[in-house]
């Protein structure tokens, strides 16, 4: 099936806004993952940072 210039050209502008859309969202929630991984280790250091400061209060 033979396509004008212009419907392949349309073809190629949509789907290349798809392609850019899709690898935008993947930057985006590969950023949040950053984030949330990092407030999860600070959230277990400052946990373990209070333990050991009562753990030292106790001894």
């Amino acid at each position: 099936m033979k396509h004008s210039r212009n419907e392949v050209g349309r073809w190629r502008m949509i789907h290349q806004s798809i392609r850019r859309r899709r690898r935008w969202l993947e930057d985006q929630s590969r950023r949040n993952l950053r984030i949330y991984k990092l407030r999860k280790t600070d959230s277990c250091k400052r946990r373990r940072s209070i333990l050991f400061i009562q753990n030292l209060e106790w001894l």
